[in-house]
């Protein structure tokens, strides 16, 4: 994300499908101002009440958001330019597999060159966290993330995988092998509970490194994002068969 925001002189954001409140879209603009003062970020809906309601917040606060914007569409991307960076978040729940891969394809090719999709779902407070980076070109990496504090066991993410994984989370699958085989790790750095979730948590992330390729390298990998609880790998490490 933060590559795709250094490419354009004034990089365009969309925020899809943001919910019935536009905190989640100020949160984001609030968050890329301060890596990049230029950046223009869009919130897109397709119920005309809630691009109202956002609309209302914005004249309320105005003064306090230049460069941020709320409209109404969907899958379409109906902003100014293609837009260098598309947050669609819990956006992808309600469809079923095949109708997931066919936005993903719609959403990349509505990407400016060089743009990035970033597609997931989390729970309803920000617990559990899953997403996929996509280009122009198709899936990149997928990010499993949490807040160690309430993991009990590394398969509990399961239940936030894109919908594109989610229903490949069976023996014979990729992402089923790479659930187990954290969760044999996590047990296995059982013993480093006793100086916190985190130091468990890396543990578990390197014991898993030795038979998983995980991204180690900033921006997406590394031990400072390990200690923030998220891990990354290629898309293609798992990859549903298909």
């Amino acid at each position: 994300m933060a590559a795709t925001l250094r490419l354009p002189e004034r990089p365009l954001v969309v925020d899809l499908g943001y919910g019935a409140s536009p905190v989640t879209t100020v949160e984001l603009y609030e968050r890329l101002r301060a890596v990049r003062p230029q950046v223009r970020v869009v919130g897109l809906e397709i119920a005309q009440e809630r691009v109202d309601a956002a609309r209302a917040f914005l004249k309320a606060h105005g003064e306090r958001h230049p460069g941020l914007s709320f409209g109404l569409g969907g899958f379409e991307l109906p902003v100014e330019r293609p837009p260098d960076l598309v947050r669609a978040a819990n956006v992808l729940r309600q469809y079923d597999e095949d109708t997931a891969w066919r936005v993903w394809d719609r959403l990349r090719e509505g990407l400016a060159p060089g743009g990035t999709l970033v597609e997931g779902t989390c729970d309803e407070i920000g617990r559990r966290h899953a997403w996929v980076s996509l280009d122009r070109n198709g899936p990149a990496t997928l990010t499993l993330a949490a807040d160690l504090r309430h993991l009990p066991r590394p398969s509990a993410l399961a239940e936030r995988l894109p919908k594109t994984l989610i229903h490949r989370n069976v023996p014979g699958e990729r992402v089923y092998d790479l659930l187990r085989d954290l969760d044999r790790a996590w047990a296995v750095a059982a013993p480093q509970s006793v100086f916190g979730p985190r130091q468990r948590w890396l543990s578990t992330v390197e014991l898993a490194g030795g038979r998983w390729p995980l991204l180690t390298r900033p921006p997406h990998g590394g031990r400072r994002r390990w200690r923030l609880g998220e891990l990354t790998l290629p898309w293609d490490a798992v990859a549903p068969y298909r």
